[in-house]
């Protein structure tokens, strides 16, 4: 069984060979542009990369694109190369348009994590996500339509799942389902379900109109 889960994981493509979207194009024009405009590119350095972005089938040939443009929190597209996330009496948060393996693993030591899925691509139509909170929190924000289970064990901590999220069984055929596997002991494991807000679906149009105006 477990020979067979690993050549089963090793075998599915890396977040650097995940096909990329127009959504995920748009962004990254956008990002070129807005060098060019501060002078981070020359014109035909800003021409170059937009073509290879308009041209670019993987993320993983995207974000080449913008490495050397922002910090990695600026970057418009984050690819994280481990599968864990751990914030030890700090804060951790993944936002954006990020990479969500199949399983991943979260751990909350006297710190917070947050995980905003509302863009985030997920590897898998299902995610199991090991939720682990020692006197810390992790807070995942789940966007609507995707189903949500959360079991676990829980001592003197609490678990919870908020909003308008759907139960695994009544997602919707192919919809994705995330299940959190929690662990807490003085902490807690929230889960929950926002609506997109009218200010990011203006903002996705924008940069539609900006990227078909070039």
């Amino acid at each position: 069984m477990a020979v067979r889960y690993r050549q089963d994981v090793s075998s599915r493509p890396g977040p650097h060979e995940l096909r990329a979207s127009d959504a995920d194009r748009e962004l990254v024009v956008t990002l070129l542009s807005e060098a060019a405009g501060d002078g981070r590119l020359t014109l035909s350095e800003h021409a170059e990369r937009s073509e290879r972005a308009l041209a670019a089938r993987t993320l993983g040939e995207l974000t080449r694109l913008t490495a050397d443009l922002t910090l990695p929190s600026g970057q418009p597209i984050k690819l994280y190369p481990r599968r864990s996330v751990l914030a030890a009496f700090a804060r951790e948060r993944r936002d954006g348009r990020w990479v969500v393996p199949e399983v991943l693993s979260v751990t909350a030591l006297f710190g917070n994590v947050v995980l905003d899925l509302r863009d985030a691509v997920l590897q898998s139509q299902r995610v199991t996500i090991y939720a682990t909170a020692v006197a810390g929190q992790v807070r995942l924000i789940v966007p609507a339509g995707v189903a949500v289970e959360m079991a676990g064990r829980s001592f003197m901590g609490t678990r919870s799942v908020r909003g308008r999220t759907m139960a695994a069984g009544a997602a919707a055929p192919g919809g994705a389902v995330i299940e959190v596997r929690t662990l807490t002991l003085g902490g807690a494991v929230k889960a929950v379900t926002v609506r997109r807000s009218r200010w990011r679906s203006g903002l996705r149009r924008s940069l539609r109109a900006r990227a078909g105006g070039q």
